[in-house]
C-alpha cells in the first residue's frame, strides 16, 4: 500500500505543473498529450565462476516506479511543450557482499539507503519538422546509444535539435554536459567514459541520415567528449524482400582519435560491424563480425551502449585488436498462434586482443525468453528472462541471469 501511494503521489507531483502552465493549456496542448506509469521488477544474479573472484556473486532484487508525461504542443508558429519524467528504486533485496550489479547506488547493501529517486523535466519548441528539446534526455544515436539495461535509464542533460523538413533526410545535433546515472539520485558533472579512467563535461555530436529508398539508408555522423575522445561514423542500413524472405544488413564503421587535452592517453581504433540477417515466417538467423583495429578499444560513454553488431548481455568485443563473430537465431511464437511468446539464442567468440602481452579470446552464450500479455487486464504485463555464459580471459568465467517483470499503467 506505501508503494501505490508514492507512486500515486510522485504522479500527482510531476503531472500537476504540466497541466498548469499558464498560456500553455491549448487544445493540442493537453489532447496530444500522454501519461503512463511504467513498473519495472528486477531480479540480477552474476556468479564468479573462477577460484581468485574478488567476488563471489553480484545479487540484488529492486522494484522501480517510472512516470512518463508527455505534453502535445501548443498552437500558433512555435508549438511549446513539457515533458515530466519521475522515477522512485526501491530496494528489496541487497548486502554488501552481493552489491554491484548497477541495479542499486553502488552504496547500497544492508546499510545503504532503501530507495533512490530520479526527476527531470524536457522543454521542447516545434517549428514544422524540427524540434528542440533541452533537459534530461535519452538519445538514441550511433555516437551516443543510451542504454535501459537496468532497473532505470540513465538520463543525459543537455540539449538536441532534430529537423525533419527536408524529405528523406534527418538531422541531429546537440550537446551534453552532465548524466543522471542509471543507479543514481542525483546530476553527476562528469561524463565518464567506459573503457577509460576519463571525464569531461562536454559532449557534442552532430549526424545525418538520407533515406535513398525506404529500405536503403546511409548516415554519417560525429561525437566528440571534448579533451577525452573524437569519433566518426560511418552506416548503411538495407532490407530487400525476396518471396516470402526478408533479408537485412546494417554496416557501421567507427573511426576514433584522442582529442585536446588527450584525459584518456593514446586513444586508436577503427571498428567495422556487420550485421546480416534472413527472415521467414517466425524464424530469424543473423551471422555478426566484428573488428576493431588500432591500439586502443572502442571509447563510448559510460551508461550508454556501443552501437555495434556484437554488444550483447555482458561483452561487447570492442577490445584493442579484437575480432569476433556472432551467430544467433530467432523464433517468434505468433507464428504458431501464440502471439507475445519470444526466443532467441546466440553465441560469439572473439580472439586476437591482448592480455599481458599475450593473445587472448572470450566467449559468450546467450538465452533470452520473453512473454508479453496481449489482452485483457494484464495487457502489456511482460516477464523476461535473459541468461547469459561467459568464458574470457579478460573477465575470468561468468555465469548471469536476469528475470524482468514490467507493466505499463496508462494514465491518460
Amino acid at each position: 500500500m506505501h508503494k501505490h501511494c508514492l507512486a500515486r503521489s510522485c504522479a500527482l507531483y510531476c503531472i500537476t505543473p504540466a497541466l498548469a502552465l499558464p498560456g500553455l493549456a491549448k487544445a493540442d496542448f493537453l489532447a496530444d498529450s500522454t501519461a503512463s506509469l511504467n513498473l519495472r521488477n528486477f531480479y540480477f544474479n552474476r556468479d564468479f565462476r573462477q577460484a581468485n573472484a574478488p567476488q563471489s556473486k553480484r545479487e540484488e532484487w529492486a522494484q522501480a516506479f517510472m512516470l512518463d508525461v508527455k505534453s502535445g504542443y501548443t498552437e500558433g508558429l512555435v508549438g511549446l511543450g513539457l515533458d515530466v519524467y519521475g522515477a522512485l528504486g526501491v530496494k528489496l533485496d541487497s548486502s554488501d557482499a552481493r552489491a554491484g550489479t548497477g541495479l542499486l547506488p553502488n552504496a547500497f547493501g544492508d546499510a545503504g539507503p532503501g530507495e533512490y529517486t530520479d526527476v527531470s523535466g524536457v522543454f521542447k519548441a516545434k517549428v514544422s519538422k524540427t524540434v528542440l528539446k533541452v533537459g534530461g534526455l535519452m538519445p538514441k544515436s550511433p555516437v551516443l546509444l543510451s542504454s535501459d539495461a537496468r532497473l532505470m535509464p540513465p538520463l543525459f542533460n543537455g540539449a538536441a535539435l532534430v529537423s525533419q523538413d527536408i524529405d528523406k533526410l534527418m538531422l541531429d545535433v546537440g550537446q551534453f554536459r552532465s548524466v543522471n546515472f542509471r543507479n543514481a539520485s542525483s546530476n553527476d558533472a562528469d561524463l565518464r567514459t567506459a573503457n577509460f579512467a576519463a571525464s569531461s563535461d562536454r559532449f557534442n555530436y552532430a549526424g545525418a541520415s538520407y533515406s535513398f529508398t525506404p529500405r536503403f539508408t546511409a548516415s554519417l555522423w560525429r561525437g566528440e567528449l571534448e579533451d577525452v575522445y573524437q569519433q566518426n561514423y560511418y552506416g548503411i542500413q538495407l532490407s530487400h524482400p525476396l518471396g516470402k524472405w526478408t533479408f537485412e544488413g546494417n554496416l557501421g564503421y567507427f573511426d576514433s582519435n584522442d582529442s585536446g587535452e588527450r584525459r584518456a592517453g593514446t586513444i586508436d581504433s577503427r571498428l567495422a560491424s556487420l550485421l546480416l540477417s534472413a527472415s521467414l515466417g517466425g524464424h530469424t538467423w543473423r551471422l555478426g563480425y566484428q573488428d576493431n583495429h588500432g591500439k586502443s578499444a572502442l571509447p563510448f560513454l559510460q551508461d550508454a551502449d556501443p552501437n555495434v553488431a556484437n554488444v550483447v548481455q555482458i561483452l561487447d568485443f570492442t577490445r584493442a585488436g579484437e575480432r569476433s563473430w556472432q551467430a544467433r537465431y530467432d523464433y517468434n511464437f505468433a507464428a504458431l498462434g501464440v502471439p507475445g511468446l519470444s526466443v532467441f539464442t546466440r553465441y560469439l567468440r572473439g580472439d586476437e586482443f591482448k592480455m599481458a602481452g599475450r593473445e587472448s579470446k572470450e566467449w559468450e552464450r546467450d538465452l533470452d525468453i520473453s512473454y508479453v500479455i496481449q489482452s485483457g487486464a494484464l495487457k502489456s504485463f511482460a516477464i523476461r528472462w535473459r541468461n547469459a555464459m561467459v568464458r574470457s580471459d579478460a573477465l575470468g568465467e561468468i555465469d548471469e541471469n536476469r528475470l524482468i517483470l514490467s507493466y505499463s499503467i496508462p494514465l491518460k
